[in-house]
């Protein structure tokens, strides 16, 4: 009788330790998962201030280079196809985030172009409406890279938690999957030169 009551505190014991590792660990990585996407969140919170943005930069910029249609319209098309890209914090896979950072590196790239234009026009770089959106947007371009900073953090906070063990085999359990990186595209490591004086 008494070596039956300690067999059945003992599984008790067990079971009530399993159940607080497992609660524990599935909190944790709901919680680190919320972190991500929040983090996410942030991200797409700042490439959608630069897109707000081009409107009325292409705008003041069109008041003084009309004739310069093509790179306007390069910037509006960028545009078009960066706010396009829709992506989720529940679906980011290398694939979908690579498919998100051309799209928006073809916005920076058109971006570029039409500083280079603004460069043709001396009366336009004093214009205080110009001048503003421009240090907005230069702004913007600064907080992108630090949100994309504070995502990869994130990501590789919920990744190494993820992966190692035994939580890797709770996260199969549950259904947590790695998180991807924002990555430097090929040739980053080299600086663009853009001039805006």
């Amino acid at each position: 009788m008494k070596k039956s009551w300690v067999i059945g505190a003992v599984i008790v014991v067990v079971a009530l330790v399993i159940y607080s590792s497992v609660k524990g660990t599935y909190n944790n990585m709901v919680s680190m998962d919320e972190g991500v996407n929040a983090s996410w969140a942030q991200v797409e919170n700042v490439y959608q201030r630069r897109a707000d943005l081009i409107p009325n930069l292409v705008n003041t910029v069109k008041g003084y280079a009309s004739h310069e249609k093509e790179t306007l319209e390069g910037v509006i098309e960028a545009r078009s196809k960066a706010t396009a890209v829709n992506l989720n914090a529940d679906n980011l896979n290398p694939q979908s985030l690579q498919q998100f950072q051309q799209a928006q590196d073809g916005l920076s790239s058109a971006l570029s172009r039409l500083m280079v234009v603004v460069e043709r026009y001396p009366e336009l770089k004093a214009n205080q409406n110009f001048l503003d959106l421009q240090a907005q947007l230069e702004g913007t371009e600064n907080r992108i890279a630090v949100e994309r900073r504070k995502f990869n953090e994130s990501a590789q906070s919920f990744n190494t938690f993820i992966r190692k063990f035994p939580k890797n085999i709770y996260a199969n359990l549950f259904g947590f999957e790695k998180k991807a990186y924002f990555a430097a595209e090929q040739g980053a490591e080299k600086a663009p030169e853009v001039n805006f004086e």
